[in-house]
């Protein structure tokens, strides 16, 4: 699916990426409406980047967190896994800010945390971006296409198949619908929620209309087959070029 459309923390603070465990994402608020990501650094111009000296380096796999020595002061960042080493000069490409950010894997909250990936390092997609499944700049190439055998549609006034959602999703925004798929990926715990892809046969792979996105705070497996119900939402902005054409929101998802 061509995506459209933002990882983890420290607990053992010591130099060297140590922890090998790989980190679920929870942007937790302590406070209702203050949780989040914003796209820039306080200070900062919009889409800049952001500076500063390595003073600390953890990792948890397939992340690393860097404590920056800064001109704001210092701060936390998040990027994929580099070697990176204390006291380099440092830029991290599209900040994007998580507040109240729990990670589970070292069992701490950050107030702040600047998610990105380092400039000039393989790969540009913001960390909490890559994490999200099938994340990737508008107009780049769709990921190998999963190929599934039909999956009976779901029943019901709102049911529709795959192919139904992408060939009638301006008609279809802000919508709710049934779908009903075989999971072919899914991702939990990232941003707060879990992200599922759904294919049921229908579709056109070269076109990238085989396969749905949805959200949800229920959990799955791949291989699973579903009914997902949710919200049609078009054009979604992630910031930093991560737009999905169509996702299915806040779905509520059973296995049937």
């Amino acid at each position: 699916m061509r995506a459209a459309l933002p990882l983890s923390l420290l607990l053992a603070l010591t130099l060297g990426c140590q922890s090998k465990k790989s980190d679920a994402i929870v942007a937790a608020s302590t406070q209702p409406g203050t949780g989040g990501m914003s796209a820039a650094m306080p200070g900062a111009p919009q889409g800049s980047g952001l500076s500063g000296k390595v003073l600390e380096r953890i990792d948890a796999a397939p992340y690393c967190y860097l404590r920056l020595k800064t001109a704001q002061g210092e701060v936390w960042a998040a990027v994929p896994e580099t070697k990176v080493e204390k006291g380099a000069e440092v830029t991290i490409a599209n900040p994007m800010m998580m507040t109240n950010f729990e990670s589970k894997t070292l069992n701490r909250t950050f107030a702040e945390v600047y998610f990105g990936t380092l400039a000039g390092a393989p790969g540009t997609a913001p960390a909490a971006m890559a994490a999200a499944p099938g994340s990737a700049p508008a107009g780049a190439p769709a990921p190998a296409p999963v190929l599934i055998a039909k999956v009976d549609k779901a029943s019901g006034a709102d049911a529709k198949t795959v192919a139904e959602i992408w060939a009638q999703k301006a008609g279809l925004k802000e919508k709710t619908v049934s779908i009903r798929g075989k999971v072919v990926k899914y991702n939990p715990g990232v941003m707060g929620k879990n992200w599922i892809h759904l294919q049921d046969g229908s579709g056109d792979p070269a076109k990238s209309t085989h396969d749905i996105t949805v959200t949800s705070m229920d959990t799955v497996a791949k291989g699973d087959v579903v009914t997902a119900k949710g919200v049609v939402r078009i054009d979604k902005d992630f910031g930093a070029g991560y737009t999905y054409p169509i996702i299915v929101e806040d779905a509520k998802v059973v296995k049937k």
